[in-house]
């Protein structure tokens, strides 16, 4: 019966590091964020809006938190800017009016725009097709599959 066991807590132990990673990720404040430290480590996804109460911005971060593995998986970083009036660096560089849903490439260049919610299938999707992306899947670097 103990062997049984150690296999079953074995073939377990993966999904509890997943499920760490995924609790480990948070959105971050627009206010904390460094661009630069961001570049060629991660995909900026941020999320804005004039005020954390508007409609889009609660159901984008619905949407967002449903599948956080997928997000992790191709080294996203959600950061939310709901105070127009803080100017965080990044308003200032990417100039949203009320909701928007802004993804950058690991260069930190804009490559997708949208003034609705989407859903983290949608979302995935679009970043696996950015040039980065499909180098970082052609090298074997991260997975293709999920999302």
């Amino acid at each position: 019966m103990k062997p049984l066991f150690a296999l079953i807590v074995a073939a377990l132990l993966p999904f509890s590091a997943l499920a760490q990673e995924t609790a480990d990720f948070a959105p971050v404040p627009a206010s904390e964020v460094v661009l630069n430290d961001l570049m060629f480590l991660k995909r900026p996804l941020v999320v804005f809006a004039d005020s954390p109460n508007d409609p889009n911005f609660i159901r984008q971060m619905d949407l967002i938190g449903r599948d956080p593995a997928a997000l992790l998986a191709r080294d996203v970083v959600v950061i939310v800017d709901t105070d127009p009036a803080a100017r965080s660096e990044l308003r200032k560089k990417l100039r949203p009016r009320g909701f928007s849903l802004v993804i950058l490439d690991k260069d930190l260049k804009t490559t997708l725009r949208k003034p609705l919610p989407w859903d983290v299938r949608e979302i995935t999707h679009a970043i696996d097709k950015f040039p980065l992306r499909r180098q970082e899947i052609q090298q074997g670097n991260r997975p293709a599959a999920g999302g």
